[in-house]
């Protein structure tokens, strides 16, 4: 099996563009990493790779689920080794591109989960909120707490103690052989880039997908926890200004960035490329001669 490319990276800084142009040129396909693009009708606010973008690449795990339908990170550690096998099987490569390490992570190591146990990824908690929802647990105790900028720690406490499962895994253990790509980038640079792009969804028609669905708020996990909707309940059910709701998409997006960096930091053996914004080709050679 030949090593399956994985490109992780904060928000807006060029995955999907890169996924695409590796995916020409090594006959792969592309597996979504991104638990908001798993959804359909949730195409602006995700940025999801349009038809057009997509550039008839084969795209896996994007649009398999309605708004009101729930999917955990073991529902998609199960579909992505599916494809992972599916993929494989027809002699293609492998390329993984997404922002929700946990999902990915999920996918290529031995993460053992239960069966019809709920995983939640909590992305409407902080850090903070977090520890506290951890220490605060009926079924908390004698648990050593990681440091709170592990993230991906604190998720895996909360839905143990959630569950009632045992604290033990060999989360470390790579299941496949991989490549792990971390973009990166000046940090100011990435925090102006999710600014103009939160604009650019606005001007794209992100109003008029947000009032599309506006009944579905209620009943949809994904609308009130997903960055890019959740901010939008407010606008749509308590009248906030659609001003306030765009700064909170942007302050929302740059700390998820933040914590993307975190996560990829601690959670991945990567090789880091600063991403060269002026000619992008660039850093497509770069990555090309990393994989060879």
């Amino acid at each position: 099996m030949q090593d399956i490319i994985v490109i992780i990276g904060p928000t807006g800084i060029g995955k999907t563009k890169l996924s695409i142009e590796l995916a020409k040129k090594l006959d792969a396909e592309i597996i979504n990493g991104d638990s908001v693009a798993i959804y359909k009708g949730l195409d602006i606010g995700s940025a999801k790779p349009t038809k057009e973008e997509q550039e008839g690449i084969p795209h896996h795990l994007i649009d398999i689920k309605n708004v009101t339908e729930d999917y955990s990170v073991f529902d998609y550690q199960k579909d992505a080794r599916k494809k992972i096998e599916e993929i494989t099987s027809r002699g293609k490569r492998i390329i993984i591109v997404g922002g929700t390490g946990l999902y990915i992570k999920a996918a290529l190591y031995d993460y053992k989960f239960i069966e019809n146990n709920n995983y939640n990824s909590y992305n409407e908690l902080s850090n903070e909120e977090l520890l506290e929802t951890i220490k605060s647990h009926p079924n908390f105790k004698d648990i050593e707490l990681p440091n709170i900028n592990n993230r991906q720690r604190l998720v895996r406490i909360l839905n143990k103690l959630n569950n009632n499962e045992p604290f033990t895994n060999n989360k470390d253990k790579l299941l496949y052989p991989v490549k792990v790509i971390s973009l990166t980038a000046p940090r100011e640079i990435i925090y102006e880039r999710i600014n103009n792009r939160v604009d650019k969804m606005l001007a794209n028609g992100l109003l008029e997908e947000i009032e599309s669905l506006k009944d579905y708020y209620p009943k949809s996990r994904i609308l009130n926890s997903g960055i890019g909707y959740k901010e939008f309940s407010d606008y749509l059910f308590k009248n906030k200004s659609l001003d306030t709701v765009i700064e909170e998409i942007k302050k929302d997006s740059r700390h998820f960035a933040k914590r993307q960096f975190t996560f990829n930091k601690h959670q991945f053996s990567a090789k880091w490329i600063t991403v060269d914004l002026n000619n992008f080709n660039n850093t497509v050679e770069e990555v090309l001669n990393y994989i060879k």
